[in-house]
């Protein structure tokens, strides 16, 4: 019996869903499409039935996992700024990214997707793009500044996962926690002494415990 058009649509969303997921926790030349579809419930041979290649599902699976992403910050953006921090923090710099897998694809798939198809891509570019925008939105920072934050935190967090010295693990993540909180998010507070007390303490709370990955 043909599947209906809604039933194609839920099928296909489901092994996007199964890419997402494998993708970022086995890495994207690590997995491949039989795995996929086992995942997802399925026979590998219905794969070429929704995707022209793999690379076609692994620029669809970008473009869900920043998609779930941004809209996850949004909605947390709607409950106040420090609402935001707290999402920003426990959501994309996940404390316990050893256990869990990481949503953001940028994160979890970024060495990977410097080296994948255009589309792809395209597609990360984008998704980076309206990542910035709103970590800009917060306080008054710029754009600048949220490049930067957002930059040397994913350095930091690849390369603190790289080394095989727990202390130099904590430490990059320390060093990189109090230089970018001097930058971003600059709060609404005026010049001077107010912006150097209850304004910088609201600038490093969203990344406190962001060391404490290392121990996990």
């Amino acid at each position: 019996m043909k599947k209906s058009k809604a039933e194609t649509a839920e099928t296909r969303k489901r092994i996007v869903q199964a890419a997402a997921d494998a993708f970022r926790c086995n890495g994207i030349h690590a997995t491949g499409v039989a795995e996929i579809m086992s995942a997802a419930g399925l026979t590998p041979g219905g794969f070429y039935r929704h995707f022209a290649s793999k690379d076609h599902l692994v620029a669809e699976a970008c473009a869900a996992g920043m998609e779930s992403t941004l809209d996850a910050m949004d909605t947390s953006a709607r409950s106040g700024e420090q609402a935001f921090l707290d999402h920003f923090e426990a959501y994309i710099w996940d404390k316990s990214y050893r256990e869990r897998l990481v949503a953001c694809p940028l994160i979890a798939m970024g060495s990977e997707l410097a080296r994948a198809d255009v589309e792809t891509r395209r597609t990360a570019t984008r998704g980076y793009r309206e990542l910035i925008d709103r970590m800009a939105r917060q306080g008054t920072s710029e754009e600048g500044a949220a490049i930067f934050a957002f930059s040397a935190i994913l350095g930091a967090l690849t390369i603190s996962r790289i080394v095989d010295d727990p202390e130099l693990s904590g430490r990059i993540l320390d060093e990189t926690k109090h230089h970018v909180s001097e930058i971003w998010p600059t709060p609404h507070t005026s010049k001077g002494d107010a912006q150097h007390g209850a304004g910088d303490a609201q600038s490093t709370e969203w990344m406190d415990d962001i060391s404490a990955s290392v121990d996990s």
